[in-house]
């Protein structure tokens, strides 16, 4: 085993990477691949976040799935083997990190089992050290400080629990506790919200509990994971359609495919498809048409066991799961460096730190069918950037100019729900495209 050139590079030269999942090893392959020196660090004892299931910030369950298919999700540089499933599970995906990262011998580059505890400036200017301060086991507090840092600690680890009125004498938990379906045995189980994850659970419940419910607040549009036989995010042509065009013919598409939700129970949509993440599963319709799952009403209050909906109607639970999503969650580092506004930070290109010029976030994106490419050409992005500075190209300051004013219109022309967790989403062609544009002007 070769030896990373960080033990040989003083810290002040090198650049601190958070994080051994996807974004953290696509940070780490491009930093590697532009020899620039890094230290990664990992609270965890190996890669894949929470894709690893045995890593305790995982929130991934014994049935997980990906809901993009493998070829729009994979490394471009490391594509999944044709053997893996078209919907790889966690443990494909498992493998599949951990592969990537001995292909192109990346854990050595990281000390696991080391939690990043603080994250500062060490001076006011925007080409400050930073001084990372971690948990190396044992009680040993350990600080040194980087050129720059590159937080890859993933979007999906800090659950968003709901407060409601009243009080549940039953199980009340997040989705980020389930694991499997012997949680449902015998019970009568609500599920509360109906995202990706909310009806991949409710699948699961119908095997094992008493009964189950779904609760919603809104309207979702469905899409199956096969459209004539193929991967429904495989089809379409490869030159994006005006956001209009793309939205009456998808939508039109479904409807031949799944019916209409709204007869099932569910509100209409009040927002055009693709105005917030679609719901991807092909089961979930099929078991409510088979009278396997109910649809309820958003909940208005908690009385013991009883659970009162906003339409009048009341049902009693053993088992409420909130399937409702998670927060940004980076504890580390003050709000204010990360120019925090709102519901999220406002960084450029979701990338950069406008204040700084070496403080950077990998994975910080939400859009349908973006990948893990679109999170490895962030990170090369990042990495080019970096190279371009320490070597004193002329593209860095011109670079640096941009990104400390407004980030370009990422929307692709869709109006995204005012929603926190719509907060940070792109469109993967606007996005893809304006992060290409920026690589390759620094290459």
């Amino acid at each position: 085993m070769s030896v990373p050139e960080s033990v040989f590079v003083p810290t002040h030269q090198q650049i601190a990477l958070i994080g051994a999942g996807p974004s953290g090893l696509a940070g780490a392959r491009n930093l590697q691949k532009l020899g620039i020196p890094f230290q990664g660090f990992e609270a965890f004892a190996d890669v894949g976040g929470l894709w690893n299931i045995d890593n305790p910030r995982s929130t991934v369950y014994q049935s997980a799935h990906l809901i993009s298919s493998k070829r729009t999700t994979e490394f471009a540089e490391f594509p999944m083997a044709d053997r893996v499933a078209d919907y790889p599970s966690h443990a494909e995906l498992r493998r599949y990190f951990s592969d990537f990262a001995d292909h192109f011998d990346l854990r050595r580059h990281f000390r696991f089992n080391t939690r990043v505890l603080r994250v500062e400036p060490v001076a006011e200017s925007a080409s400050t050290l930073w001084r990372v301060s971690v948990d190396a086991g044992d009680g040993r507090i350990e600080t040194a400080d980087y050129r720059g840092v590159v937080i890859a600690n993933g979007t999906l680890s800090e659950p968003s629990m709901p407060r409601f009125d009243g009080h549940f004498d039953g199980e009340l938990l997040h989705t980020s506790a389930y694991k499997s379906a012997e949680l449902f045995a015998g019970k009568r189980v609500l599920i509360v919200g109906a995202g990706n994850s909310g009806c991949d659970i409710a699948v699961d419940a119908v095997h094992r509990a008493q009964s189950v419910d779904i609760s919603v607040r809104r309207g979702y549009y469905f899409v199956p994971k096969y459209i004539f036989g193929k991967p429904a995010d495989t089809l379409g042509g490869k030159r994006p359609l005006p956001a209009w065009i793309k939205q009456r013919v998808d939508a039109k598409v479904l409807k031949w495919f799944t019916g209409d939700p709204v007869r099932f129970g569910f509100p209409k949509p009040d927002y055009r498809m693709y105005e917030s993440h679609p719901v991807v599963n092909s089961l979930i319709l099929h078991h409510i048409g088979h009278g396997d799952i109910g649809v309820r009403a958003d909940i208005k209050r908690l009385e013991g066991h009883a659970v009162h909906f906003k339409d009048g109607s009341t049902r009693e639970y053993d088992l409420i799961l909130c399937a409702t999503g998670y927060k940004l969650h980076y504890p580390f580092i003050d709000r204010t460096w990360l120019n925090w506004q709102g519901m999220a930070p406002q960084l450029y290109l979701n990338i950069f730190a406008p204040g700084f010029d070496n403080l950077a976030v990998l994975g910080m994106i939400e859009a349908s069918g973006i990948g893990w490419q679109g999170r490895y050409e962030q990170a090369e992005l990042v990495a080019r950037y970096f190279k371009a500075m320490a070597d004193r190209k002329p593209q860095a300051a011109q670079f640096k100019s941009a990104k400390s004013g407004p980030t370009p219109d990422l929307s692709g022309g869709y109006s995204y729900l005012k929603l926190e967790r719509m907060s940070y989403y792109v469109n993967k062609d606007a996005y893809r495209r304006a992060v290409r544009e920026a690589s390759a002007a620094l290459a």
